[in-house]
């Protein structure tokens, strides 16, 4: 599937969301709010509170310490109405770089910087300060501007904040790279992993310099293939987290056959892990060898693991740090357009994945996982307390990497099911999930983000399940159930208060969920009566497994329940008015 070029007006979007939780905050701070959650921590109660909201900041519009990254972070933001249109001015740009100076300087130095600033602005800066001086923090300058800025400013800034008296960057974004960093945001990666330092395995079973290096003059890419000390690719993790696997198509899949092969294979055959293994490959913006303290090391710039996650996690699960076993890594720097269109860019890191992900079968929806769509259902789910799992990973895995937050678990795979058993004819669903992960059906599944289009079907499919249990002829006839309850419930919860209300009473097992599962019962206790009907004698008789295959049974069915045999259409209608009085 292409991925549509992304430009100011998708930023706009993103900032209308915030704005609907945050309607005080001007677009300027909500500018930054963004940039906050966009590029250093996915949680807002961090990222909030964070924004000065002065207009005496001396252009320090967030301070947030990451107590966790030992940084701290001060942002300036300049969301401009045009997109690379105004350059931004070199005494804003240098002004801002001058912090640095000041917040690792003496008393009297930081006086100055305080004086006349706007007291929360000055005790953000003060409590940042401490971090600094007692606790050996790093600082981290972000100027981000929708505008554009000369490359002989961006070099003064950076000689500013040289000079400064502990260690502290300076990262400037205009225009074009704000849009490359909203392009990450929308896949799914984000928070970014800044630069990661991979050590180059030297000396003993590596000869030479131990790196094949290679460069495409044609499409920019370059390659490095080198061996690392599996304790090294452990570490990765340790520094990185989950986020080094944004761009992967899976989780961490846990204890499978091969993650228990790699296991083994360290315990008993430690040199011959090198040999066995698949090995590590890293895509990244870019890469430069450095040296120095008797190290090499290739330090890796927005790194990402597309594949090795199972190598990666279960080096690090085995704390390898003492084997003699290597991994081979392949990095690979692809260029992208500064513009924020990632066809080409995509495109090529789908085609590396499906090459290079044989351990571990690759299925249909796997490719989907980091689709935008996926990841904006994701983020809605999250507003209403829900898990969306659109990865491939244990249960166990994404209640870790949530920490426990959420009251409910939704895989996509269970929501794809949900919305096909309602809009398409319910054969399809007994066929298996996969298929409707093909570009056919895909689309027309997944065509919005609002949460309540697709919990509406979701609640539906768990009810008709909880109906289902205890019945194994009712296994069968879910599906064509399903459909025929959405039928009638789909006009009903048209309306988002209605749809909410049916969502929260699901929730809780509400007083309207009980006539809601009576009626259930009655088009159940229908289908399996036209089963019966239908499905012959002797040994030409269809087994009720082979009978719910059937194309257009839900037509034939809809003709069944409006006849005259149908005894159950009573009892139904009992309870659907019940259920409509409840809900409303």
């Amino acid at each position: 599937m292409r991925t549509p070029r992304v430009d100011i007006d998708d930023l706009r979007v993103q900032l209308d969301d915030f704005h609907a939780r945050y309607p005080k905050l001007p677009d300027d701070q909500l500018f930054v709010l963004w940039f906050l959650r966009a590029f250093v921590t996915e949680s807002e109660e961090q990222t909030a509170p964070a924004l000065t909201g002065a207009s005496r900041d001396k252009g320090t519009d967030a301070v947030l310490v990451d107590e966790p990254a030992k940084t701290v972070f001060v942002v300036q933001g300049k969301f401009r109405k045009k997109l690379v249109g105004k350059t931004e001015a070199r005494a804003d740009v240098t002004g801002f770089a001058s912090l640095a100076s000041s917040l690792w300087g003496g008393k009297e130095g930081f006086g100055v910087l305080c004086k006349g600033l706007d007291p929360l602005v000055a005790q953000k800066l003060s409590v940042g300060r401490d971090r600094l001086k007692k606790r050996d923090y790093r600082l981290q300058l972000h100027y981000v501007t929708l505008g554009r800025c000369s490359d002989n400013l961006r070099g003064e800034a950076q000689a500013i904040v040289r000079q400064a008296d502990g260690p502290s960057e300076i990262h400037i974004l205009d225009g074009r790279q704000t849009l490359l960093l909203l392009s990450d945001y929308l896949d799914g990666v984000a928070p970014p992993v800044p630069s990661l330092d991979l050590p180059i395995e030297s000396g003993g079973r590596v000869q030479s310099s131990g790196v094949i290096q290679r460069r495409d003059p044609h499409t920019g890419i370059e390659s490095w293939v080198f061996s690392m000390k599996c304790g090294d690719v452990g570490e990765l993790f340790e520094q990185a987290g989950v986020r080094l696997f944004a761009r992967n198509i899976r989780g961490f899949l846990g204890s499978t056959e091969i993650n228990r092969g790699m296991e083994e294979t360290l315990r008993k055959e430690p040199d011959h892990f090198w040999y066995y293994n698949n090995g590590v490959t890293i895509i990244c913006d870019g890469a430069s060898r450095i040296g120095g303290g008797g190290k090499d090391v290739l330090r890796v710039v927005n790194p990402q693991v597309i594949n090795g996650q199972q190598t990666t996690r279960t080096l690090h699960s085995q704390n390898s740090k003492d084997l003699r076993a290597s991994v081979l890594v392949r990095v690979i720097t692809v260029p992208r357009d500064a513009d924020g269109n990632s066809n080409s860019f995509e495109a090529l890191v789908s085609r590396i994945v499906a090459a290079t992900n044989s351990q571990n079968a690759i299925r249909a929806s796997d490719l989907m996982s980091n689709d935008r769509r996926q990841i904006e259902i994701e983020r809605e789910f999250r507003k209403l307390g829900y898990q969306y799992l659109r990865k491939r990973q244990t249960k166990g895995e994404a209640k870790r990497a949530s920490g426990g937050q959420f009251r409910y678990l939704v895989k996509k795979e269970e929501l794809a099911q949900a919305v096909a058993a309602c809009e398409f004819d319910p054969r399809l669903l007994r066929e298996g999930k996969e298929g409707l992960f093909e570009e056919r059906y895909y689309g027309s599944i997944f065509d919005r983000s609002s949460p309540q289009h697709y919990l509406s079907r979701y609640w539906l499919m768990r009810k008709v399940g909880y109906a289902a249990s205890g019945y194994p002829e009712r296994a069968y006839a879910k599906w064509l159930v399903v459909h025929f309850i959405w039928a009638r419930l789909g006009p009903v919860v048209r309306v988002a208060t209605t749809a909410d209300r049916f969502r929260s009473e699901c929730e809780r097992n509400g007083e309207a969920t009980w006539p809601l599962i009576r009626a259930i019962d009655a088009v159940f206790i229908a289908a399996l009566r036209f089963y019966r009907r239908r499905r012959g004698k002797g040994k030409h008789a269809i087994d009720v497994s082979s009978f719910f295959r059937r194309a257009g049974l839900h037509h034939h069915f809809d003709r069944f329940w409006r006849g005259s045999t149908n005894s159950s259409r009573p009892a139904f209608k009992k309870a659907w008015i019940r259920f409509e009085k409840s809900l409303r």
